[in-house]
């Protein structure tokens, strides 16, 4: 999730910021400033990943703050959000991540703060909490999480059975469990299953469980001690 610290003496100003952040995926606020010296209480305080700045204040404006971050050593990325289209330059050259122009549109904000985690770099990419990676042939495979159906732990990867094939992950089934708790079941120490893809159960003639998937012919075992819970949840699906 990107923190993001709003700096701007205008109220109204700030609102708008908030309810804009609120919408984009990924985005919360920390917190808000209304001037240069707030904010440098609050950037202590919240350690924000990225500030939305003004550049017009009163006392110091947000051009100066910006230069008193980046000499400080490492700081949030800054976007500066400011009603003066002419200041664009120097706000790269205090290397700002982007330069909006009041009154910011939403879908230019958006772009923004994509552009932020980019460059902040050390944040989880945000296409991470609805894709699975993996590489095949040098190229990255991202499978869409909605269409994967089961997670088969094999050696020292996991195998992704989704509705398109298959492929294989470095991701452990523990991880992966604590991911998506609410859309995969654990039915087996080797096995994640897909809730919404479950179809019923089937006993084998030599005393094992398994579970059936919409989707696959991949037939995953239960283990005794998953049984009952996967029996509730079937139950409670009729």
């Amino acid at each position: 999730m990107l923190n993001i610290l709003i700096i701007d003496d205008e109220a109204p100003a700030r609102d708008r910021l908030r309810r804009l952040v609120a919408a984009i995926p990924g985005c919360e606020v920390a917190g808000e400033a209304a001037s240069a010296a707030e904010a440098l209480e609050r950037i202590k305080e919240l350690n924000p990943h990225v500030l939305l700045l003004d550049i017009s204040m009163p006392g110091m404006d947000g051009m100066s703050l910006a230069r008193v971050l980046q000499e400080g050593g490492a700081s949030p990325g800054v976007i500066f959000c400011t009603a003066y289209q002419d200041q664009a330059l120097e706000a790269f050259e205090q290397e700002a991540v982007d330069y909006l122009v009041k009154p910011v549109r939403a879908e230019r904000l958006e772009k923004a703060l994509q552009k932020a985690k980019r460059y902040l770099g050390d944040l989880p990419d945000p296409v991470d909490e609805h894709f699975l990676r993996s590489t095949l042939g040098g190229k990255v495979v991202l499978t869409p999480i909605h269409r994967v159906i089961c997670l088969l732990a094999e050696d020292k990867y996991t195998t992704v059975i989704h509705e398109k094939g298959s492929t294989v992950i470095e991701d452990s089934l523990t991880d992966l469990q604590h991911r998506f708790e609410e859309l995969f079941l654990r039915i087996h120490r080797n096995a994640l299953v897909s809730r919404k893809h479950i179809r019923g159960l089937e006993r084998k003639h030599d005393g094992h469980t398994q579970v059936l998937l919409s989707g696959t012919d991949h037939k995953p075992e239960v283990s005794r001690r998953n049984l009952s819970l996967l029996r509730k949840l079937l139950s409670e699906l009729s």
